[in-house]
């Protein structure tokens, strides 16, 4: 079997976009993490897919919750991806958002976002697939962010 450094070195070939998932917790506070492993997965009915990591801190929350946001971002959300990636606490802290009519978090200055009700759930390895009928989203102007041999990059081949 591949070894876990030379499996993330092979993938790292493949480029994608890149996300930031949101939810709440019971008490409405909200809840967020970096997600680059992201895909549509129906047309009818539409449902998306997005495979979270069982370290996570925003996992339990997730796991617990009906349903998620998959906020797109674009070329300017570097810094807000790295920070949504991390361990720390506040990463909604300064952040614009505003509630769904799910009562779910969606980033202000997302490059679109889809609201999704979760449908359900595949444990694989340490991962937990979410699958989520989308009930909703929006999109506005400018260019993805993505992520090629662990490196944040724009559509243009350039560095973001």
């Amino acid at each position: 079997m591949i070894e876990p450094d030379d499996f993330r070195r092979l993938l790292g070939h493949f480029a994608s976009g890149v996300t930031i998932v949101t939810t709440s917790d019971g008490d409405g506070r909200p809840a967020g993490l970096t997600v680059s492993a992201f895909a549509s997965l129906s047309l009818d009915p539409p449902l998306i897919l997005v495979c979270v990591d069982h370290k996570s801190q925003s996992y339990p929350v997730l796991k617990d919750n009906h349903g998620f946001v998959v906020n797109i971002l674009s070329t300017h959300h570097e810094a807000l991806s790295r920070r949504f990636a991390s361990t720390r606490l506040d990463k909604f802290d300064g952040v614009g958002y505003r509630l769904s009519p799910l009562g779910l978090p969606v980033l202000d200055t997302a490059l679109a976002h889809l609201e999704c009700v979760t449908v359900n759930r595949h444990v694989e390895g340490d991962h937990t697939i979410f699958v989520g009928r989308v009930e909703g989203g929006a999109s506005g102007a400018g260019e993805p962010l993505l992520y090629f041999r662990g490196k944040y990059n724009r559509l243009d081949g350039g560095s973001a």
